[in-house]
């Protein structure tokens, strides 16, 4: 706990946060942390909170509790390794935390979805990591999986940047959606092709662990701007 306890303190977090992330020693455990934290419903507009914050204010959404949980794994002795999973226009990424046990790869992951979370160390490649989420990963009936990326080493960041950042994270949502992500989709299959979902599927879909509040439409009829998540995303190639 030492060790754990000196990375935390070396990457900026206050003692009481490296001590308890340092009590959380293997990926289960940190899956369980990071269940605990409420979801984070970004009333007031999109979020993208560093650790130090995300642990004062304890709330968090998927790429907010994928940055808490690399964290952990770094102070846990694991690479702290993310994965972007990109989906279609219609729908929103998708941010974990990956480890490897006996060379397959698992995932820690924080999801308003009982679909979208922990993924044991069972899968070979990244891909068939991915593609365990492709079945659930679904906007009404429609299955939006389409990319997932390369792992993200956030050892070679500024912890700065995702540790202790005050406000929006930008630069390193930047960096998680202009990584290079690979398509899931065989080549030339076509995104009509995809049988949508039944309907017993669609409405176990609809459950979740924290009600979501309604996207706020201004009074000119017309969405809020988009945030700066929706604009890195949208400016990709």
């Amino acid at each position: 706990m030492q060790k754990a306890l000196k990375i935390g303190k070396e990457i900026g977090l206050s003692l009481e946060n490296a001590t308890t992330l340092a009590e959380l020693g293997s990926p289960e455990l940190i899956q369980d942390f990071i269940n605990s934290i409420p979801w984070n419903t970004e009333p007031d507009g999109d979020t993208a909170r560093s650790v130090s914050e995300i642990l004062r204010l304890r709330q968090a959404h998927c790429a907010e509790g994928a940055f808490v949980a690399a964290c952990a794994l770094w102070m846990a002795g694991y690479p702290p390794l993310l994965m972007d999973m990109g989906a279609s226009e219609v729908d929103v990424d998708h941010v974990v935390a990956l480890f490897r046990r006996d060379n397959y790869w698992g995932a820690i992951s924080k999801s308003n979805s009982p679909f979208l979370r922990y993924r044991d160390p069972i899968y070979r490649t990244l891909r068939e990591l991915s593609i365990s989420y492709f079945p659930q990963y679904v906007l009404k009936r429609e299955k939006t999986l389409r990319t997932y990326s390369a792992s993200i080493d956030l050892r070679k960041f500024d912890p700065r940047l995702w540790v202790t950042h005050q406000g929006y994270c930008l630069e390193m949502i930047e960096i998680l959606t202009s990584a290079r992500h690979f398509d899931l989709l065989p080549h030339n299959f076509r995104d009509d092709q995809l049988r949508p979902i039944d309907l017993i599927e669609a409405h176990s879909n609809t459950l979740t662990e924290h009600v979501e509040p309604k996207k706020i439409i201004r009074l000119d009829g017309h969405l809020a701007p988009a945030s700066p998540l929706d604009q890195a995303i949208s400016a990709e190639p």
